[in-house]
């Protein structure tokens, strides 16, 4: 069966609303100074975790809040790529990369929902010159290399929560919900941007995001040091003009807030690391992305902070 693309744009348009419920509802929670100190200190433990155990580990609050969805039916997943949900094509930056779904899982109950689509990305094949020069055929190699690194790591994600999800529902009593999408972020003609964005309920519920940003330029996986010249102090001029941001948002907004000046001092952010995520927009500027509960309270979501050109003059590549 074949989907439209206006059919999966209107299926994503709905992930996105059951997301914002999801999260308006447990935001909606009131929580005490010490649920907030159990919470950060769930959350210290968590960061000390390596990046695979900490995606596994989910961060719980005292109060509940879940959606209870109307109705009782199961859609099995698909579980082979070739009979995988909506194998449309997304063309990007010179058809070098395109994104299809690999595989989606449905389970909707009135206690459990799960909407998981599990993106792939494909590197298209070259085409008209058969005669490629050594360093195309390079990167073309590299960028198959990367990409299939990506896919394994983005299955392996999603293989865990689902794994999670069903091993709960054999308890009984309790909610939960999961939901998985991705997005193609801004890109340039030398980068692209994958990111898989994770949402888990439990009592209380969490988002998370990954970012896959690959250089169409050499194949492979780009990291953060690669992006500034050898030796050069990155982390220090990104760190301090995110202080800044949250401080002028705060200052703006006193329903903004962000662990920067807490009287908890080890709560207050000091600095990013090289493991922090990150991608280029369409200006090509550094984004820094952050955690549900990472530098900030939990009901402010997510957030990103880009950092204009200025602040990194001088020891970008």
């Amino acid at each position: 069966m074949v989907y439209h693309f206006s059919e999966i744009k209107e299926q994503n348009e709905q992930v996105e609303r059951e997301l914002q419920i999801m999260k308006d509802e447990y935001r909606s929670q009131k929580m005490s100074r010490e649920q907030l100190r159990l919470l950060r200190k769930s959350m210290e433990e968590a960061k000390r975790m390596n990046r695979k155990d900490r995606n596994k580990k989910r961060i719980l609050g005292a109060t509940a809040a879940a959606a209870v969805l109307m109705g009782a039916f199961v859609l099995l997943p698909n579980t082979s790529a070739s009979i995988a949900h909506a194998m449309e094509q997304i063309p990007v930056i010179g058809g070098l990369v395109s994104v299809v779904t690999f595989r989606d899982y449905t389970y909707e109950s009135d206690r459990n929902m799960a909407h998981v689509d599990v993106p792939e990305v494909q590197v298209q094949p070259a085409e008209g010159n058969t005669e490629e020069s050594r360093d195309t055929a390079e990167v073309q190699e590299k960028l198959e290399r990367t990409t299939e690194e990506i896919n394994a790591e983005i299955r392996r994600i999603t293989d865990e929560m689902i794994a999670e999800f069903e091993e709960n529902l054999k308890e009984d009593g309790g909610y939960q919900d999961i939901l998985v999408k991705s997005e193609i972020l801004d890109t340039t003609e030398d980068y692209f941007t994958l990111k898989l964005i994770c949402y888990q309920g439990a009592g209380s519920g969490m988002q998370w995001n990954h970012y896959y940003t690959i250089d169409l330029n050499t194949g492979e996986r780009l990291q953060l040091k690669d992006l500034f010249a050898e030796g050069a102090d990155y982390i220090t001029p990104i760190s301090e003009n995110i202080k800044a941001q949250m401080q002028e948002q705060m200052d703006a907004d006193e329903n903004v807030y962000y662990w920067l000046n807490d009287d908890i001092e080890e709560w207050n952010f000091k600095a990013i690391t090289d493991e922090t995520s990150f991608y280029l927009n369409e200006k090509d500027h550094v984004v820094i992305g952050f955690d549900e509960g990472e530098v900030a309270p939990m009901y402010m979501g997510t957030v990103e902070f880009e950092i204009p050109a200025e602040v990194l003059e001088g020891i970008r590549k």
